[in-house]
């Protein structure tokens, strides 16, 4: 998929604040827990599930939930960073 531009232009302050944090979490986690990803963005815990299936949609992050559900960043999450 190709960054497109217009996502770009309408993506939040906040969504941002959540991709950069799964991009911390990965540090130690291949699969970011969500508590994890709302402490490291300062975010209420509902808001960022909001976030995170926003950005879901767009296929910035991957879900896994198997264990635990947990987030990682995809190629096109890297490249919005």
């Amino acid at each position: 998929m190709k960054l497109d531009p217009k996502l770009l232009k309408f993506m939040t302050k906040e969504q941002f604040r959540v991709l950069s944090a799964v991009e911390q979490g990965s540090k130690n986690h291949y699969w970011v827990p969500l508590e994890l990803i709302s402490s490291i963005a300062g975010l209420r815990h509902g808001g960022v599930q909001k976030l995170v299936n926003q950005i879901l949609r767009n296929k910035l992050v991957a879900r896994n939930s198997t264990k635990y559900e947990g987030y990682r960043l995809t190629y096109l999450g890297y490249d919005f960073l």
